[in-house]
């Protein structure tokens, strides 16, 4: 899997904000099939940081209803990515 298809986007949310300033840890929305190494290596590599933690959770999608039509969003994977004490990632802190 190539290093730009794994990460989507950083979730930004007020958990995720706190746990970087507490934790060093970094939420990302991942790709379905991404491995826990493919995750690594992404953000390694991209970010130019070293990890040392990866923990992983597929999130199922919603019940959403407008009017009378019911569908589901979309399942994902959640990537919690904690980085070696002194790193940091500078673009998703908003410094």
């Amino acid at each position: 899997m190539k290093t730009h298809q794994v990460l989507r986007r950083p979730l930004i949310t007020e958990k995720s904000t706190a746990k970087q300033g507490e934790a060093n840890q970094y939420f990302f929305e991942v790709e379905r099939k991404a491995t826990k190494n493919d995750i690594r290596s992404a953000v390694e590599s991209i970010f130019k940081v070293s990890v040392t933690k990866v923990r992983t959770l597929n999130v199922l999608g919603k019940r959403k209803r407008v009017g009378k039509n019911v569908g589901l969003t979309s399942d994902w994977k959640k990537a919690i990515v904690t980085l070696q004490e002194g790193d940091r990632i500078e673009i998703l802190e908003g410094k």
